[in-house]
């Protein structure tokens, strides 16, 4: 049997994109001859992955997992909404949700963990799915919160299965009180955070530059009107306040009553669970967010194929 090295396995999947056990395999049955294997691999239909790679993935799911006072959502891309229809696929989207709470929603971690019940990797696993769809799919991003003593409250919209849908929501709150009354508040700060999609927590953890870019605008708009120089920085500075009231969780209205801020939510529910609440972050992630979509006319691809082109 020939002797394959690690470097010419992971040669042949950077060219197929195969399995590593899969590659591996491959180059044993031909005797470590990289184009045999490549052939090898094609026959047995597992080189498909590689032809989907560059396709656009900007379906899929977010999934969520939580355990107390820690929490990891996902995204899992796939090209379309059909597949993430699929019961395996969102079996696969759960199990990684899972996996990235115990590994603390590091990526690189997770994709390299053992797939339960396989002797693939998360990423291996990925690659087979590709092989056995015919979809492209990517593991796009985790999110991860922690927080003691208290609870990571989580939401998922547009909810398929439990835990899996379109948007998904962590919202950390640090608190000595009730930890299921917490948690049921969580829920609905979780539900607001999904609704009102915040930039920070507070004006203190807005991106200085984007505060920058605002009150540069805000001034320009200003001065438009003619006013003094010391009016308009009092214009300014108010039209600033109500950035903060639209971007920052705190200062936004809450939508679960349409009146009270989030701040003062906040402060009733500190009545009912018995103690302090801080909101320590929050991560919402919504499906394909980002993600440029290609563009197609169907009319001209209707045209080219009548014409034979």
């Amino acid at each position: 049997m020939a002797n394959i090295s690690a470097a010419t396995v992971k040669q042949l999947r950077d060219k197929t994109g195969a399995g590593m056990m899969d590659c591996k395999t491959a180059l044993i049955e031909t005797g470590g001859d990289i184009e045999q294997a490549i052939d090898w691999l094609r026959k047995k239909g597992l080189a498909r992955a590689a032809r989907k790679a560059g396709r656009v993935a900007a379906e899929g799911l977010i999934a969520v997992a939580a355990t107390g006072g820690e929490a990891a959502v996902i995204e899992l891309n796939s090209e379309t909404d059909f597949v993430a229809r699929n019961p395996h696929f969102q079996e696969t989207a759960a199990e990684i949700a899972r996996i990235a709470l115990q590994t603390g929603g590091d990526l690189e971690k997770t994709s390299t963990h053992p797939y339960p019940g396989s002797d693939r990797t998360v990423a291996d696993h990925l690659v087979d799915m590709v092989a056995t769809i015919g979809e492209n799919m990517t593991l796009r991003r985790i999110g991860y919160l922690a927080v003691s003593p208290g609870v990571v409250s989580t939401y998922v919209h547009s909810q398929v299965a439990p835990g899996l849908g379109k948007i998904g929501v962590l919202v950390a709150l640090r608190s000595e009180g009730d930890p299921d009354k917490l948690a049921e508040f969580g829920r609905q700060l979780a539900m607001h955070v999904a609704a009102a999609n915040p930039q920070s927590i507070g004006p203190d953890d807005l991106d200085p530059a984007a505060v920058d870019r605002e009150r540069e605008i805000f001034a320009d708009q200003a001065r438009q009107s003619g006013k003094p120089e010391e009016i308009i920085a009092k214009m300014v500075e108010g039209r600033l306040r109500k950035f903060y009231e639209e971007v920052c969780l705190l200062s936004q209205v809450f939508v679960i009553d349409g009146e009270s801020r989030v701040e003062q939510a906040i402060k009733a529910a500190e009545k009912e669970v018995g103690a302090a609440i801080e909101v320590t972050g929050f991560v919402r992630y919504e499906l394909g967010e980002g993600i440029e979509r290609e563009t197609s006319d169907f009319a001209a691809e209707v045209a080219a194929a009548a014409s034979g082109s």
